[in-house]
């Protein structure tokens, strides 16, 4: 039965996630009845042509079931051009700038305008992007936006062979990477997976592998406090080598990554016993990952300890830490802020808001983190230099 809250999908919407349920059930079969949640979470999300981020819905935006920060307001994006000028002027070479999943194209249009003005564009701006219609999407912001910009940009299909010179960008990627799940009870710890029955979609309790058995342990002992049983949380089986791939990638110079997460001891505190596994659907966030596959965004917190782990062990430099709203002030908000009131004045409360739902602990100031790892720079990237907070993601040490 469907919530009463929420909107019912058009007809063809429907169909459309009827579709990947009958091809999420056959994968259920062929599996013999269950498979882990990371699959299922993958394909829901990125089953080609029918995944939610591989699909034609509107996604962001108003019209969408989620807005992210460079929508919100174009200061967002004036605050990260000014830091990709601080890197981008290090280099006596051409450099450039690599977004990792780039949405409706937005962000990249209102850097690219920003740089302009700052007189430091790059030599190219990548795009790394899977899904067909958000890739036009994005052409079609951009040419209307910054029509003399668009010829810098280049989209990609993979990072193989690319040695950047630079600064790659990830805005909200790092959430929808699909989860490793699992419960500890008093049976035990298991993977959650999922199978089916007439009535749809279940959570099946499967049995953990030793490596699932070795990370939770790895988290217990990095919890100050027991976890009550039953206890229920995730973990990005693929963070690791995806931050492999990035430091492989970078040649010199910045990766800027931009989330909603937490330290790891926050992460697995005690009392966050049910994780933080949420869905997005018409701008309602939802408690079950089996309500409209193919239309319901599925994602869980960042564990930004665990991203700074895996840097390390890519031979990245950490240069700092940070919420975004101290990341923001670090890098012009208020210059900027200014300068866009000046210029349009009749927009003083709009700007205001924005401002408010950016850097509000209550919005997203305090919720979305900042890390920035380094490779071949020197150290003091402007966004960490108000408060730079390294010192939390090892609370008791390293």
């Amino acid at each position: 039965m469907m919530p009463l809250t929420l909107p019912e999908p058009e007809p063809a919407a429907q169909m459309h996630s009827q579709r990947l349920c009958e091809m999420i059930r056959a994968e259920i079969d062929a599996a013999g009845g269950v498979i882990p949640f990371r699959r299922y979470m993958d394909m829901a999300l990125y089953t080609p042509g029918l995944g939610y981020y591989m699909a034609g819905a509107h996604k962001f935006g108003a019209a969408g079931d989620f807005i992210t920060a460079p929508d919100i307001s174009p200061l967002f994006s004036d605050c990260l051009a000014a830091q990709c000028q601080q890197v981008l002027d290090r280099f006596d070479r051409p450099a450039c700038l690599l977004e990792l999943g780039a949405g409706t194209g937005i962000m990249a249009a209102d850097i690219l305008a920003r740089l302009e003005r700052l007189d430091c564009l790059p030599d190219h701006y990548y795009i790394l992007e899977l899904s067909a219609e958000l890739k036009q999407r994005q052409q079609q912001t951009l040419a209307d936006r910054v029509p003399h910009l668009a010829g810098s940009v280049r989209w990609l299909d993979t990072l193989e062979g690319l040695e950047l010179h630079g600064v790659i960008l990830a805005n909200e990627v790092l959430d929808a990477q699909p989860v490793s799940r699992f419960r500890l009870d008093e049976d035990g710890l298991h993977e959650l997976g999922v199978g089916y029955d007439p009535q749809g979609f279940h959570t099946v309790a499967m049995t953990a592998s030793s490596a699932l058995a070795q990370r939770v342990t790895e988290l217990q002992a990095a919890i100050p406090e027991p976890w009550a049983l039953p206890y229920e949380s995730e973990f990005n089986p693929q963070l690791e080598d995806w931050i492999r791939l990035l430091g492989k990638t970078l040649a010199a110079g910045a990766i800027l990554l931009i989330d909603y997460g937490y330290v790891r001891t926050e992460y697995y505190h005690p009392e966050r016993h049910r994780g933080t596994l949420i869905g997005h659907y018409r701008h309602r966030v939802t408690e079950d990952p089996f309500l409209f596959p193919g239309l319901q965004d599925l994602t869980a917190s960042v564990d930004f300890t665990a991203v700074a782990e895996a840097a390390l062990d890519a031979g990245l430099t950490l240069d700092g830490y940070t919420t975004q709203a101290l990341f923001l002030m670090g890098n012009g908000l208020e210059r900027f802020y200014t300068e866009r009131l000046e210029a349009q004045p009749q927009d003083a409360l709009e700007l205001a808001q924005q401002i408010k739902r950016l850097t509000l602990p209550s919005e997203m100031g305090d919720r979305f983190q900042v890390i920035g790892l380094t490779r071949e720079i020197p150290p003091g990237l402007n966004g960490f230099q108000p408060r730079n907070q390294l010192h939390r993601l090892w609370p008791e040490g390293r």
